[in-house]
């Protein structure tokens, strides 16, 4: 029942008395807006994994002074520009989560309002044939397990797949009747790929067993992490230096492969080979797709190695 007017006369005379007023007790009804460093463990707990190792050190940063504005822009090779584009993205998330938790109004983010620096065209490219043969050798000869290191390259090179594909591997992922591996990549994306390599056995002759145990593993029978990839780079960077000057990394592996494919097999092909799946393009590629079948033959002319699924012929 709606209060009368001598009731509202009162209470705005108590109200009055108190100093106090409505707008006063609306703010006090509000959930009290957490500290940065209250509130960010709660945005890094609610990410996903490449959520949480792209922004995680602008995070810590922030969290280390409570505040996201001190975050600072680390130095690059290309002049910060990336480190300034991760603070901002970083610092979005954690507004963006808390005007979902109903913490701020929406539009009141001030990093929304803040432009990101524009990102530069990659420097990475193909590399020519020679380069890969000098990239392979070097890992083949240096290192306390070149089968491994070697292995790796040859993995990246035939799937054109992401080092956190190739980390994600189990021998459930394998079907060697058709010569497949299923790659899961980022975006939550998930495919099948033609491969020549053998990489059940390698797994098997390091202990790996069970469906859901790691393919790529130590001696010791451990499974790899990211550090593997750190410490080949570190080695063929220090074999071949302009292998460091340009800073090639495994990703340089996947733009020669697609590279190849693409001049080889045409657009469609190259564009199954990766494993795209967004509609983003001319619109053409809704209709002009390549199979499994166009990847197997890719695969087998560029390795010159038949494939139960294509064939060079």
């Amino acid at each position: 029942m709606a209060p009368d007017r001598e009731q509202l006369a009162a209470a705005r005379a108590a109200l009055a008395r108190l100093g106090v007023t409505v707008n006063d007790l609306q703010r006090d009804a509000r959930p009290r807006v957490p500290t940065f460093a209250e509130y960010l463990p709660q945005v890094a707990a609610a990410a996903g994994p490449g959520a949480r190792r792209t922004y995680g050190s602008y995070w810590l940063e922030a969290l280390r002074h409570t505040m996201v504005a001190a975050a600072m822009c680390r130095r690059t090779s290309r002049g910060g520009r990336h480190a300034g584009e991760h603070v901002i993205a970083a610092a979005r998330a954690v507004y963006t989560r808390a005007i979902a938790d109903g913490l701020i109004e929406p539009g009141a983010s001030p990093a929304h309002r803040v432009a990101k620096p524009r990102r530069l065209p990659g420097s990475r490219r193909a590399l020519t044939a020679d380069e890969l043969d000098d990239i392979n050798l070097a890992a083949r000869t240096s290192g306390n397990d070149v089968v491994l290191d070697a292995l790796i390259l040859r993995l990246h090179t035939e799937t054109a797949c992401r080092r956190g594909g190739a980390l994600g591997l189990r021998l459930m992922d394998l079907d060697v009747a058709h010569g497949l591996v299923r790659l899961r990549e980022k975006g939550g994306t998930e495919r099948w790929q033609p491969i020549t390599l053998h990489l059940a056995g390698h797994a098997r002759c390091r202990g790996g067993v069970l469906p859901t145990d790691t393919l790529l593993r130590y001696r010791t029978g451990a499974a790899i992490t990211s550090r593997r990839y750190d410490h080949l780079w570190k080695r063929i960077d220090e074999q071949l230096p302009w292998v460091a000057a340009q800073g090639i990394t495994t990703h340089w592996l996947r733009h020669t492969t697609l590279t190849w494919v693409e001049r080889h097999f045409g657009y469609a092909t190259a564009r199954a080979y990766t494993g795209h799946t967004d509609s983003t393009g001319p619109a053409t590629t809704t209709y002009v797709k390549a199979d499994l079948h166009a990847v197997a033959a890719a695969l087998a002319a560029m390795t010159d190695q038949p494939h139960p699924m294509g064939s060079t012929e």
